[in-house]
């Protein structure tokens, strides 16, 4: 089954364990993979708004070597690329207007891309406020759409539908202080037809618990995880049982 089917299962909601491969030693991934096969991750993504190490590839070879959990790539930049994924999220950042982030950093990617053999998932990435600026924000050069304006949310998930995207992606950013609303991930949900994703903020089993049962298919916590791995199952338990 291709990654895309996975994540496009219905059958059950999923939960991801965001990894910057910049910030956990060898050590620590290790025990993250292998807490995380205990209570059924259903994916890793790997990736960060700005790495500043060569540990991509480590990272990437050393959860496979561990578990056979499907690895995708949610990549900060057009250097964030592998050879060793299951997969590559590429992102289109549909709630900004910086064409780089539209389409500018994919013609640099595209052709390494293709020569990698990845599986490709175009993905409508979408900023949401959480509170604070986060690194993402900062670093892609856009504003995120107000947390309270559902009805922009909801036509930018439903344009990037339109335009063929196969995933939409609403992210408060890593440390924001606030999750994205139960209201705005319903609505975003009625709107698209396609998987939604959502993460930011979500620094609880409750905030999980609460984007899932809103309608998010697919929960994505890293920043949480760093600072308790041992909550690891609380977290899963909680999206598996909405």
């Amino acid at each position: 089954m291709s990654v895309y089917n996975r994540l496009s299962d219905t059958s059950k909601k999923k939960f991801v364990v965001l990894i910057d491969p910049d910030k956990p030693t060898d050590e620590q991934i290790v025990e993250i993979v292998e807490k995380s096969v205990k209570v059924g991750v259903d994916f890793f993504f790997v990736g960060g708004s700005l790495l500043t190490t060569d540990s991509l590839d480590n990272c990437i070879k050393l959860i496979k070597k561990h578990c056979d959990i499907p690895v995708l790539i949610f990549p900060g930049n057009s250097l964030q690329i592998s050879k060793w994924c299951d997969g590559f999220l590429l992102l289109s950042l549909i709630s900004g207007r910086n064409a780089d982030m539209l389409i500018g950093r994919h013609v640099i990617s595209a052709p390494y891309l293709k020569l990698y053999g990845n599986e490709i998932i175009p993905t409508g990435y979408m900023l949401i406020d959480g509170g604070k600026q986060t690194s993402v924000s900062y670093m892609s050069n856009t504003t995120p759409i107000p947390h309270d304006k559902d009805d922009i949310a909801m036509c930018t998930a439903l344009a990037g539908e339109m335009l063929g995207l196969k995933i939409i992606y609403m992210d408060a950013g890593s440390g924001a202080l606030e999750p994205i609303s139960a209201d705005m991930i319903a609505k975003v949900k009625k709107t698209i037809e396609i998987p939604l994703i959502v993460g930011g903020g979500i620094n609880t089993p409750e905030k999980a618990a609460n984007a899932a049962k809103a309608g998010a298919d697919i929960i994505v916590v890293g920043n949480a995880l760093e600072k308790s791995i041992d909550k690891l199952k609380e977290f899963a338990d909680a999206v598996h049982n909405s």
